[in-house]
């Protein structure tokens, strides 16, 4: 039996759907409704990784652990619970998994719990997080989620941790990476100068299949298919919507009067600011990482060239959105 948490958001729901298609016996948590549009043959259970209880429950006869489930957001005024739910809901999996006797738990973490540099050099899984460094604290959460899942290695854990960059794929366009493809189909103007590494969703199921069924074990790899400019990712996904690609630039002094203006009209609204600080920060930096390690266990592994997975999620949300 394998275990899937976060089953119902981009990454957990194209992982049980693969999972299912490999004929393995699948067990997901939801914590609200089950998803749409899911294959028949998966053991839905309602459960939530901060209530232990119900974690524990999800746990019984369970083999493998795909933990997935987290939450991604640069809003300050959610950081509470940002870390309840990265960082104490990965500790309640890391023990449950521990009591369950399961056989190995793939964590998914990201490239945010690496940390960042001002130095212009590749990124890898040796990269030493800095607290002085220029992180988010969604960042923070990762690299302190990471620390439990070490903590279950060191209890006998046997564990293989992911760090994806940008994760492209036809999710809720409203929320997480899928925005910045209604941006796009919205003909959003702004552009910034920074650059980070994509994927394809579809390429970090197999990634993440393919080191839970091999030896890896008590290690992280890097999973990025390419490292490219916003603007090249952006314009890219708005050709594929025959729509008008960004043309104004996003300056250092715009963007600190934006999130400031966007700060004040949140508390005012109560809606989710559309730029903070961090998030313009983020927009701004340039940060590239090194695909070899994870490309070295798996020599044979074709990444998805990023502008054939924009083309194909395109499609997707047009189906999805009837666009």
């Amino acid at each position: 039996m394998i275990l899937v948490t976060g089953a119902s958001g981009l990454l957990g729901s194209h992982l049980v759907q693969e999972l299912v298609k490999q004929d393995k016996k699948v067990r997901a948590i939801y914590r609200n409704e089950i998803p749409a549009n899911m294959p028949d043959g998966i053991d839905w259970i309602k459960a939530d990784i901060i209530d232990i209880l119900s974690l524990e429950n999800a746990m019984q006869d369970v083999d493998e652990v795909f933990h997935c489930a987290a939450m991604v957001s640069f809003n300050p005024k959610k950081k509470e619970i940002l870390y309840k739910t990265n960082v104490e809901g990965t500790a309640n999996v890391v023990n449950a998994s521990l009591n369950a006797n399961i056989k190995k738990l793939l964590f998914v973490s990201s490239v945010a719990a690496l940390g960042k540099t001002k130095a212009a050099k590749l990124i890898d899984e040796k990269m030493n997080w800095a607290e002085d460094g220029d992180n988010s604290e969604y960042g923070k959460t990762k690299y302190l989620a990471e620390k439990e899942v070490w903590r279950g290695i060191a209890e006998g854990l046997n564990t293989v941790i992911v760090n994806p960059v940008i994760i492209l794929g036809a999710g809720d366009w409203e929320k997480g990476s899928s925005e910045i493809f209604k941006s796009a189909y919205n003909q959003f103007p702004w552009y910034s100068t920074g650059a980070s590494g994509f994927v394809d969703v579809k390429d970090v199921v197999r990634a993440m299949i393919l080191l839970m069924q091999g030896t890896p074990h008590n290690e992280r790899f890097i999973i990025c298919a390419e490292n490219l400019s916003f603007k090249e990712v952006f314009s890219g996904i708005a050709k594929s919507f025959h729509k008008r690609p960004p043309f104004l630039k996003v300056t250092p002094f715009l963007a600190n009067i934006v999130w400031r203006l966007e700060a004040i009209k949140a508390s005012i609204t109560g809606k989710e600011p559309l730029l903070t600080k961090e998030t313009a920060r983020s927009a701004l930096s340039i940060a590239k990482f090194n695909n070899a390690k994870f490309l070295t266990y798996a020599p044979n592994f074709d990444y998805t060239p990023i502008n054939v997975s924009i083309e194909r999620i395109c499609e997707e949300l047009k189906t999805k959105y009837h666009l």
